[in-house]
């Protein structure tokens, strides 16, 4: 980490994580000062692990305090609601499937946090990612953590190439097990502390519920085969998902997965397995993090999906993706994530899949 420039905004959710990132900061010699994003969620219970509720607010309060740092809490409430939450329903709405974890990187902490810290004076923000930020010939890479089972640059292709000098990953170069053996000899209140791994502004758990709270109109359609023969019924293509087989209440010998949702005419089209495998894809939204594309190239479709090689094109602001193995259940909405061994290159949203 180069500490030539040493203010550092910090946004301390909590966990463990980042009050780690914090403690490892201070110690290598940063000015470091504690913010928490407040998204405006309400805890239902105290013993819930949010990454923004009253606890993980008091958590992180106790961890800058113990550290001798200054906490502060920001509201971004509005942000999430303009950025996140609008943007998870209109894509729920529309028969894809939405990836909230990335949005809130792309507008709210490497985006709008990150603005805000350098007209404030802080020469960088940081957070508990796992991942790292390298300087190779006065260019900056986004590469993959030592902990590949908590790597998360999945989650931050979206970070314009410009802002990667202006933020540090402290946790690059640490495992799971180790930062928490950090806190617990650092005697960190957090040290113990579970993670959450549901979507922050979801306080139920089920996603269902919180689509059906705020759509004024979800309309029940047909489910059909391949080959336009009526199979069944659906609730509403909100509540669907490419590869998804549950709920279908599909009587057949075989097991029935969605193979489509075709938002117009309200209509989820239904398969075998073998029919979700898909030759490529076309991505919209694309974010490259390097200046030019090396040829052997990797790509994932989700977060906890092992990479396969892959050839690109760029077609105007789109990519064409060639996957080298067929990939399943390609669902629009999500991100694909480009990879040259651990470089992240960069990623887009899956606009659509073909054979």
């Amino acid at each position: 980490m180069n500490k030539k420039k040493r203010k550092v905004l910090i946004a301390m959710s909590g966990g463990v994580d980042s009050s780690v990132s914090a403690l490892l900061l201070k110690k290598s010699g940063y000015e470091v000062v504690g913010v928490t994003m407040c998204f405006g969620i309400e805890n239902k219970s105290d013993a819930d692990v949010r990454c923004c509720g009253l606890r993980a607010v008091e958590d992180a309060r106790a961890v800058c305090n113990k550290l001798g740092i200054s906490h502060h809490i920001w509201d971004f409430s509005k942000d999430l609601k303009n950025k996140v939450i609008t943007k998870f329903i209109d894509e729920y709405i529309h028969g894809r499937t939405p990836n909230p974890c990335i949005e809130c990187n792309k507008h709210l902490k490497f985006n709008f946090l990150l603005k805000k810290a350098l007209v404030l004076g802080f020469d960088y923000i940081s957070t508990g990612h796992y991942a790292s930020i390298i300087k190779k010939s006065n260019c900056y890479f986004l590469r993959k953590p030592k902990d590949k089972v908590k790597d998360q640059t999945y989650f931050l292709y979206p970070i314009k190439y410009e802002y990667l000098k202006n933020i540090l990953f402290p946790l690059g170069n640490y495992t799971k097990g180790e930062v928490r053996e950090i806190a617990k000899k650092e005697n960190l209140i957090v040290a113990n502390k579970t993670e959450s791994q549901d979507i922050c502004f979801i306080n139920s758990k089920n996603y269902h519920k919180f689509l059906k709270e705020r759509i004024q109109e979800i309309k029940k359609g047909l489910i059909k085969d391949l080959n336009g023969r009526i199979l069944g019924e659906h609730n509403g293509i909100c509540f669907y998902t490419i590869g998804q087989r549950k709920g279908l209440k599909i009587s057949s010998g075989i097991p029935i997965y969605v193979i489509s949702i075709d938002p117009v005419y309200n209509i989820i089209t239904a398969g075998e397995d073998k029919y979700l495998l898909s030759r490529g894809l076309i991505a919209k939204d694309v974010n490259f993090l390097v200046k030019s594309l090396n040829k052997n190239m990797s790509a994932k479709i989700r977060y906890n999906q092992k990479e396969v090689q892959c050839n690109i094109d760029i077609i105007n602001d789109m990519v064409k993706v060639i996957f080298k193995q067929k990939q399943r259940a390609v669902a629009p909405g999500q991100s694909v994530v480009f990879y040259h061994k651990d470089i992240l290159v960069g990623g887009g949203i899956i606009a659509s899949s073909f054979n």
